[in-house]
């Protein structure tokens, strides 16, 4: 769990800025303008950072926050604090609009997708009459608590930057969340995220419209704060330069924003405010900004927070164990041991002239092991694939206990009961073990984003990850709980891979090469749990080259070669099959 006492230390020191006797107004001012650029990237940090989504049309959304205000006040009177929850609703349905387009973009189509809504968006505010076309909308009604009219930058000081730590605060608590995992996955890409049950288009568009809020949030505060608007800061240029600021903090800290927003806005004020005098020409500021920024970047290519963070001495060491929690409800096991649980019937997949698996038919029944193997390029893992609902079949039947799952989606087939690893590891590197483990858990909790902001989400949490722990230290890997999943070895992260498919309590149970990676030790005691396994009920279909672990492991054998199932039966008559032999086992032509 985050410590709360540096923001408690955080907020203090903000409080007592303005009081401090002879405090210049003009730093006020520059520390209202860092609260508004920080609520933006913080919104870029969660969105770009974390997500993986990079936008630069986060201006757009402070535009929408600021009009909307600016129009219900002047033109109809409302009260600034009424129009504030309109504000971010606009920006919020802003977002649901353009998200439901941009975030399906991909590569490099989604920012140039972002640049061209944000363009579009900056010339409709300069062309809209009720919106006072360039030259805006002035004479914005200040804030006020009573008697108390917020006219000076020092008086709506606090406002704003309450904003900013209560929006630091709700945004930690979302990452600290089953939720946050999700969001957090998608920086590995979807496959890995929806094949334990994350909605991958809807945790993209809650991510895009959380940004757009808090966007909104500083669109609002900025009216009020110079209470008047006009088309120029909701720009292009504006977007690209929030962008700036979450790269400069530390595109994927959430405190990284406000070190960001500090840096970009105190050096852009520096730099305009003395180079003149000392080159005595205009606009080299830009320059010499954007020499700086890149110099920064070299300096930091992580962000200034992560540097910053690593001169505050560690504590806590690998951290405690989650405390008991009461169980998640589990699965139904299996019906007899040897009722069909899964079955092919002449599965077929097509990539235009290439077919990667030719009318494979197989099945796997209940408390069994199966061993699906063969040569590289023989189609092992595509067969995963159309079994997990990664890839369409383009042809034949796959069913789980009779019901058909061909074409079916990854997130409705891990409902069904189905997990799995990967042949190339799919974890996100830098969360912990612990957290990686808990994305198997994604669709036994029932937590939603705004429970988790408002920390309700508690109980269900700590089920979760009592949960996660338990399966880590099933498979070996307690000592290891806390530490960064890219910290460990590849034979690791595949075991830490089966611990995160046994937290969906699966029926069915498909591992891709586990063995790969593990010394001798390392592999007895995953044949041993793959054992304890189907003792317990659950069924494994396995990828594995190792044909030591194989046929000491395996009930039967699957052998494919260019696609083509060669061979099925028994590992000692797989032993001998001259077709395997020739195949894959190294016999002589």
């Amino acid at each position: 769990m985050t410590q709360r006492w540096p923001i408690l230390v955080f907020a203090l020191v903000l409080a007592v800025i303005p009081l401090v006797p002879g405090m210049p107004p003009f730093w006020i001012v520059l520390l209202d303008n860092i609260g508004l650029a920080a609520l933006v990237a913080m919104g870029l940090v969660l969105l770009t950072g974390v997500g993986g989504l990079t936008s630069f049309g986060q201006a757009a959304f402070c535009g929408f926050g600021a009009y909307t205000t600016a129009v219900l006040t002047t033109a109809y009177g409302l009260s600034p604090w009424l129009t504030l929850p309109l504000s971010l609703l606009v920006a919020g349905l802003a977002a649901v609009l353009l998200g439901l387009i941009t975030v399906r973009l991909s590569g490099h189509y989604l920012p140039l997708g972002t640049i061209a809504w944000g363009l579009s968006l900056f010339y409709l505010f300069s062309k809209l009459e009720f919106l006072g076309r360039n030259d805006g909308i002035s004479s914005i009604p200040p804030l006020s608590i009573g008697s108390l009219q917020m006219m000076s930058a020092d008086s709506i000081y606090y406002v704003i930057w309450a904003g900013v730590l209560i929006s630091g605060l709700l945004t930690l608590n979302l990452l600290d969340s089953r939720t946050g995992r999700a969001i957090r996955a998608l920086r590995r890409g979807h496959v890995a995220a929806e094949a334990f049950g994350v909605e991958t288009a809807r945790a993209k568009l809650l991510v895009f419209i959380y940004a757009a809020v808090l966007a909104g949030l500083s669109g609002w505060l900025y009216a009020h704060f110079l209470r008047a608007v006009n088309p120029t800061p909701f720009g292009a240029q504006a977007g690209i330069e929030y962008l700036f600021i979450a790269v400069v903090g530390g595109a994927g800290h959430v405190w990284g924003a406000v070190l960001g927003a500090g840096i970009v806005v105190i050096l852009k004020e520096v730099l305009q405010s003395y180079l003149p005098f000392v080159f005595g020409e205009g606009q080299l500021e830009t320059v010499v900004f954007g020499m700086l920024l890149v110099t920064l970047l070299q300096i930091a290519p992580g962000g200034m927070w992560p540097r910053l963070a690593a001169l505050w001495p560690a504590k806590g060491g690998a951290g405690q164990r989650p405390a008991p929690a009461g169980a998640l409800p589990g699965r139904p096991p299996a019906d007899d041991n040897g009722a069909t649980l899964l079955r092919l019937e002449g599965a077929r997949k097509q990539f235009g002239g290439v077919i990667a698996v030719n009318n494979v038919s197989f099945e796997v029944h209940g408390k069994e092991i199966v061993a699906l193997i063969g040569p590289n390029g023989a189609g092992k893992s595509t067969t995963f694939n159309l079994i997990t609902g990664v890839l369409s079949a383009t042809a034949g039947k796959i069913s789980l206990f009779g019901k058909p799952i061909i074409n079916t989606r990854p997130q409705d087939i891990v409902r069904r009961g189905v997990a799995r690893t990967f042949q190339h590891v799919k974890l996100v590197p830098d969360m912990t073990v612990l957290e990686n483990v808990a994305i198997g858990a994604h669709l036994r909790g029932r937590s939603g984003a705004v429970a988790s902001m408002l920390r309700f989400d508690r109980g269900d949490e700590a089920k979760l990850m009592a949960e996660a722990a338990r399966q880590i230290e099933r498979v070996g890997l307690g000592e290891q709980m806390h530490h960064l999943a890219g910290s460990l070895a590849l034979g690791q992260q595949r075991i830490v891979e089966i611990a995160r498919a046994l937290c969906v309590d699966p029926i069915l149970l498909l591992l891709d090469e586990p063995a790969a990676g593990l010394r001798h030790k390392e592999k007895q005691q995953l044949a041993e749990l793959l054992r304890q396994l189907r003792a317990e009920g659950m069924s494994v279909l396995l990828v594995e080259h190792d044909m030591g672990f194989v046929m000491n492991l395996a009930d039967r054998i699957v052998v494919l070669d260019f696609g083509t199932k060669i061979a099925e039966g028994l590992p000692a008559e797989i032993k001998t099959n001259p077709d395997v032999i020739k195949a894959y086992l190294g016999g002589v032509a």
